[in-house]
């Protein structure tokens, strides 16, 4: 066999590995969904017709918010269930299965990218479930085109292959499971502070920096151009230049890590 045709099966394996640990222990996944799922219901139901007024300058309609909270909850979910990635590879790493694999005849790259592989696939399908959530309680995208959906679905994935590499590096490098959990916490708490769920402009004029510049601000204007029909400018190359960056960053580091030689 060539080297891809066994950097591939040996990858392919990895996947069946992780998918299988997912599928057995659903129960980490499952509370990192609802994170999103009940911030969307408590932001829509509880305070919907209040932020509803600001946002549209009229009366209160919580179909107003309900579509302006929905991307930002959508890339928010790809970010709450990276977490799930950094702890189970750091579980590995803290168990010593790294190490085991190390000794073998596989693909050395394959462990990592069956991690990463399984990782966006997992940010996928909780994407598309908090997606029918938003549906069920009156989201609608009705403008959209279908190309604009695909580059919507492009955007996300793309995302999320960028936030998984990042949570593999903080997956690496963290002593045990709770660290891992500790430091991949920000890709949490990043959407808080973002347009998720207030514009911009709302917000104090010393945070609005904070706001702006980090990445998921301009993938989520991106996601609402695409899918709302609002004014996207240049998020989009930004967010772009996010994705990649992240992308390139994380997969130095993980390499760089696994690479290392075991002390």
């Amino acid at each position: 066999m060539s080297s891809l045709s066994l950097a591939a099966r040996d990858t392919s394996t990895m996947l069946r590995r992780n998918l299988l640990h997912a599928r057995r222990y659903p129960s980490l996944t499952l509370n990192l969904l609802l994170t999103p799922v009940v911030l969307l219901l408590l932001f829509v139901y509880v305070f919907g017709d209040v932020m509803s007024a600001g946002i549209a300058d009229g009366g209160p309609d919580r179909s107003v918010y309900i579509a302006y909270i929905v991307p930002g909850l959508l890339l928010m979910t790809i970010g709450s269930t990276t977490i799930g990635t950094a702890v189970s590879v750091s579980n590995d790493m803290t168990e010593g299965v790294i190490a085991r694999f190390r000794t073998m005849a596989i693909h050395r790259g394959s462990v990592i990218t069956g991690h990463v592989i399984g990782s966006v696939l997992q940010a996928v399908v909780s994407v598309v479930l908090v997606g029918a959530v938003g549906v069920a309680i009156g989201f609608r995208s009705v403008d959209a085109t279908p190309l604009e959906w695909l580059a919507a679905f492009g955007l996300l994935v793309l995302f999320a292959l960028a936030l998984t590499w990042i949570a593999v590096g903080m997956g690496m490098v963290s002593p045990n499971v709770e660290a891992a959990s500790n430091n991949a916490m920000p890709l949490i708490f990043l959407p808080l502070i973002s347009s998720a769920f207030v514009p911009i402009d709302a917000m104090p004029g010393w945070f609005q920096p904070i706001a702006e510049y980090q990445p998921f601000t301009p993938a989520i204007e991106t996601l609402r151009g695409l899918l709302l029909g609002t004014e996207i400018g240049n998020n989009g190359w930004i967010a772009i230049a996010w994705c990649v960056g992240l992308t390139v960053l994380g997969y130095r580091w993980s390499k760089a890590v696994y690479n290392r030689d075991p002390k």
